[in-house]
């Protein structure tokens, strides 16, 4: 078993849901970020944790702030990845996965916001909750060594959605990265999510928040 090390749970975060005891999970040592977004607007259940990931992060509108939970340690393997037989690695591949609440999907935004449902739509989602993921992704940095870096392409959705758009790794590829990506990058994977979050913005902040 690999001995983690670092601090194993994002400061503040709520561990009310947590899952690592009836799921244990493989230890690593992480040098990947995975981002998802939930196409919910509340804090899902996993099917009880069966398909959870490291931590959640829900938008709170009144005070502009996101309210991470953390469901597994942040060197253990989490649920939110498929992966297939006879392939790589997904979720035990040094791995932390962080879902976001609220959607990619250009209809589920206008659908939600046509009925006055409050949500974040993440690729034109607001300087603060940007500024709150970078602040983990630099935390992250500091405390994993996850470089701030990824791919170039985050193509919007549902053009994301399979490998058309391009940004889909290959298995290799996969086996060679770190840094920050999402589950529209990931191999033996189909879902777009996060879809086009700006990315360079999010670094941006996220090295802004290491020189403070």
């Amino acid at each position: 078993m690999t001995e983690k090390s670092g601090p194993q749970h994002y400061p503040h975060a709520d561990r009310t849901h947590w899952y690592q005891t009836r799921f244990p999970g493989d230890s690593m040592e992480v040098n990947v970020v995975v981002l998802h977004t939930t196409e919910g607007r509340t804090l899902p259940d996993y099917d009880g944790g069966a398909i959870a990931p490291n931590l959640t992060a829900v938008p709170d509108l009144t005070t502009r702030k996101l309210k991470w939970y953390q469901h597994f340690d942040i060197d253990v393997s989490s649920r939110a990845l498929r992966n297939l037989s006879g392939g790589v690695e997904t979720n035990t591949l040094n791995v932390c996965q962080a879902e976001l609440v609220g959607t990619c999907s250009p209809d589920t935004h206008r659908k939600w916001r046509d009925a006055g449902k409050a949500h974040v739509f993440w690729p034109e989602a607001p300087a603060w909750a940007l500024l709150e993921l970078a602040r983990f992704l630099a935390w992250m940095h500091e405390e994993h060594d996850v470089p701030l870096r990824g791919p170039a392409l985050w193509p919007a959705y549902p053009q994301s959605f399979g490998s058309k758009a391009g940004q889909r790794m290959s298995g290799r590829e996969w086996n060679a990265f770190k840094g920050v990506c999402g589950h529209t990058h990931v191999p033996e994977n189909d879902h777009g999510d996060p879809g086009a979050i700006d990315f360079s913005g999010l670094l941006k902040f996220a090295r802004e928040t290491l020189d403070d």
